[in-house]
């Protein structure tokens, strides 16, 4: 009869050595219900956490484990304390920028360039388009042809067009409802907005007439994407953004096309 005793499993496996699975401690476990009731939107943004007294009495633990607790939440991002103030914790359900930054870093370590980033996008955007061609509303089309007609104008009057631009092709990938993609480009949004806005500021002083020239391509371009989208076009509307966004990334990398993450963001 073959010998199927632990030790055998785990000599065969490669791994002799067994570690003891460790216990979480009391805070950590408080911290993952609390964080439950947020994900859950028991506890939604702005929202305080009960008093303390309430808290202990309802998990059955001491003042300084429910602190510990509330620590790995702030730690997290999740709720923001406020000292010395007696409305306690507050619940602060983060964006992307919770993420953007580390993101960010990581691509800094790695040696990635600002060109890696624009062809990351055109991986996103394009698919994000797909679907907001096949399942966008009405008030989506109607929200970006609002940022078209306002947003963009308004940045380029203040000669601030990369924010304006950076907040369309955001909100175009926030609008088609994949979580992840909108999560991916709002990570990658700071770096492309950093760099659109060298670019385009240089240019703004140095050619004026190219930089007006730019901006007007780019709003005819969104007008076509918006008028795409609403005849449900998907081939249509992504093929233009590709076509876009190649065209957009070969004038924004002109001259910069070694140029790492790390020279914009420090």
């Amino acid at each position: 009869m073959a010998d199927t005793s632990h030790s055998t499993i785990f000599e065969a496996r490669g791994t002799t050595t067994v570690r003891p699975i460790r216990t979480p401690k009391t805070a950590e476990l408080v911290a993952r219900n609390l964080r439950r009731m947020i994900v859950d939107g028991n506890l939604t943004d702005g929202d305080h956490l009960p008093h303390e007294a309430e808290l202990m009495e309802h998990f059955s633990v001491s003042r300084p484990t429910l602190r510990e607790a509330v620590r790995v939440l702030e730690s997290e991002r999740l709720v923001e304390v406020r000292r010395g103030s007696r409305s306690g914790a507050r619940v602060c359900v983060p964006g992307p920028e919770i993420v953007a930054r580390p993101a960010s870093l990581l691509l800094e370590l790695s040696g990635a360039t600002v060109a890696d980033v624009f062809v990351a996008r055109e991986a996103i955007e394009p698919a994000a388009v797909l679907l907001l061609a096949t399942t966008g509303t009405e008030e989506s089309f109607a929200e970006l042809e609002q940022m078209i007609d306002e947003v963009i104008p308004r940045a380029f009057s203040e000669n601030d067009l990369a924010a304006g631009t950076s907040a369309f092709h955001l909100r175009m990938v926030q609008l088609a409802g994949n979580t992840t993609l909108a999560l991916i480009a709002g990570m990658l949004n700071e770096i492309s907005e950093r760099h659109i806005n060298t670019v385009t500021t240089a240019k703004s002083a140095t050619d004026r007439e190219q930089y007006e020239s730019n901006y007007a391509l780019h709003i005819r371009s969104c007008r076509r994407l918006v008028k795409l989208l609403r005849a449900h076009d998907a081939d249509g509307a992504c093929e233009h953004w590709i076509r876009h966004m190649v065209v957009a990334r070969d004038g924004l990398l002109a001259g910069c096309e070694d140029l790492q993450v790390r020279d914009i963001l420090d």
